[in-house]
């Protein structure tokens, strides 16, 4: 019989590189530990060139989620959610074929269809639920200067969520079509979700599947929290899971030029390191 050790190794030697290394960040650290922790590669939606390496892990009812990410929009916030169905639905992260009204923007209602709806919100603070906090955008990670976001959090969750994890994937949002670094109409338009909302606000800009099999152990180290501790909320107001309250992504949007044009660095919101 093959020593436990020796299976260890043998399963993380045979995963993919990705798995081993975060976007443009050194490797993590893999644990002794017999927590399951399941990867997924994050892959480019709308041509954003975003891309990254998360982990989920489970501890009875306690999620932790490491994502660690680049080529998102400098300085601006991204909002980020487990996607996908804990009823036994079949979701997956969609192509290019999903631009069914081709526009060639991927918008969220058009990629719904294929992730599914939000399952939870990865909010760096406060509360998870999809429908208070899908799009609570001041409590989102905000991409450092370089345009990459470092991710940890642990979250309670439900059984349902602990028994079909394997069904859900993870989706980041935000994308610059038109290359200025910041969300605003000339690039992609209104938001389909509400028109008084940029389209490159809420557009999907990458995606992962969990994988099916757990490599059986936890990352630790090498991905930084990136956020994850709690702080005050920059806004006042909360935008639900259909778009609604847009002001408060306005005022987010605001803010986060202005702390641009005062050089408050984003790792006050919440971004990278």
């Amino acid at each position: 019989m093959m020593p436990k050790r020796t299976r260890r190794l043998t399963v993380l030697a045979a995963l993919p590189t990705a798995a081993l290394l975060t976007a443009g960040a050194s490797s993590p650290v893999f644990a002794e530990s017999e927590t399951p922790a399941f990867h997924l590669d994050l892959e480019q939606l709308n041509d954003s060139g975003s891309r990254g390496t998360a982990m989920v892990s489970l501890r009875g009812n306690e999620m932790t989620v490491w994502i660690k990410s680049e080529g998102m929009v400098p300085g601006q916030p991204s909002a980020q959610h487990l996607h996908g169905s804990t009823e036994g639905r079949d979701f997956v992260c969609p192509d290019d074929s999903a631009d069914t009204n081709k526009d060639g923007i991927l918008d969220n209602t058009e990629a719904t269809v294929h992730y599914g709806d939000i399952n939870i919100a990865l909010t760096v603070s406060g509360d998870t639920d999809a429908a208070t906090s899908g799009l609570a955008v001041d409590r989102m990670p905000v991409a450092d200067a370089n345009g990459k976001v470092s991710y940890k959090r642990t979250i309670e969750v439900g059984q349902d969520v602990v028994e079909k994890i394997k069904d859900l994937h993870i989706v980041q949002h935000g994308i610059d079509p038109n290359g200025n670094g910041e969300y605003d109409f000339d690039g992609a338009g209104k938001s389909e979700l509400d028109p008084k909302l940029p389209q490159e606000a809420t557009a999907p800009t990458n995606c992962g599947e969990v994988k099916g099999a757990s490599v059986g152990s936890v990352p630790v180290g090498g991905i930084e929290t990136g956020g994850g501790a709690e702080r005050p909320a920059t806004s006042p107001y909360v935008i639900g899971a259909t778009g609604a309250a847009s002001a408060a992504v306005a005022g987010m949007l605001f803010a986060v030029r202005r702390r641009k044009a005062s050089g408050v660095p984003a790792t006050e919101t919440g971004g990278a390191a």
